[in-house]
């Protein structure tokens, strides 16, 4: 089902952002998006820094506007010490690494493995990327 976004941001318990970075995403969620949330919701961005507002995030997270947040992605990586994030309360951050436990790793050796054969016997990859 889908829904209006404003209404996603008010009904949702955790939001989870799997956008690009584009123009029309770039701070996509900053104050007035965070406000419309529930104050027991989180917020999750493991697909770009620079979609939401850091310090909007920052600030909402110490009024207690949202629950928390979990953030992998930063506008500026590596993470500067000024980022608001590093002192904001209920936010967990990684170093753009969440993803990178030892099996995904793993994984993505052998897709990457498994492709070349493809290409070399002619095939299409999976998952190309033009």
């Amino acid at each position: 089902m889908r829904l209006p976004f404003e209404q996603l941001l008010r009904e949702s318990d955790v939001i989870s952002v799997h956008v690009p970075l584009t123009a029309p995403t770039r701070n996509m969620i900053a104050a007035p998006e965070l406000a419309l949330m529930k104050p027991s919701a989180f917020l999750v961005n493991t697909s770009r820094g620079g979609i939401v507002d850091e310090a909007d995030l920052a600030d909402a997270l110490a009024k207690g506007t949202i629950a928390g947040a979990a953030v992998d992605v930063f506008s500026v990586e590596p993470v500067r010490a000024d980022n608001p994030l590093l002192g904001a309360p209920n936010a967990f951050l990684s170093p753009h690494s969440g993803g990178s436990t030892n099996e995904c790793v793993i994984d993505a050796i052998r897709e990457s493995i498994a492709n070349v054969d493809r290409v070399l016997r002619g095939e299409e990859p999976h998952h190309r990327v033009c």
